[in-house]
């Protein structure tokens, strides 16, 4: 099946090297409900770690999906080292995990190194 790019994509290709203007954000236990559970946006929170190999290969799909949403969607970190409190109110028991948040609900969750792909499509369904 042709996957169709996020609706507002220009398609142009950022330079090398260049900074996503829409990078992932770091949210801690302190600040969890207001930058999760009272946004005016679905959030995706990425559940990771400094340590956890997985994690760091999908940071970088996180910010991409940051820049590809953006203004529709926000995308935040939480490094469940720092933050443990969180991570234990959802339940996180592995690494990476990310969740879909719409309206203070959790609305899913994606478990694992995934392809991007996988990501976009569970974004989707959370799209107003």
């Amino acid at each position: 099946a042709a996957r169709r790019a996020p609706r507002g994509w220009a398609g142009a290709a950022r330079a090398e090297g260049e900074a996503a203007v829409a990078a992932a954000t770091a949210v801690t236990d302190a600040t969890f409900e207001e930058e999760v559970l009272r946004s005016e946006v679905p959030v995706l929170v990425d559940f990771w770690a400094p340590w956890c190999g997985p994690c760091r290969m999908i940071a970088p799909l996180i910010d991409e999906l940051a820049t590809d949403y953006s203004g529709r969607l926000k995308a935040v970190k939480l490094n469940t080292d720092e933050s443990p409190g969180i991570a234990t109110e959802y339940g996180i028991r592995s690494i990476p995990t990310v969740m879909i948040f719409k309206d203070g609900q959790k609305m899913d969750t994606v478990i694992g190194a995934v392809p991007k792909g996988t990501l976009t499509n569970t974004i989707e369904k959370y799209l107003d």
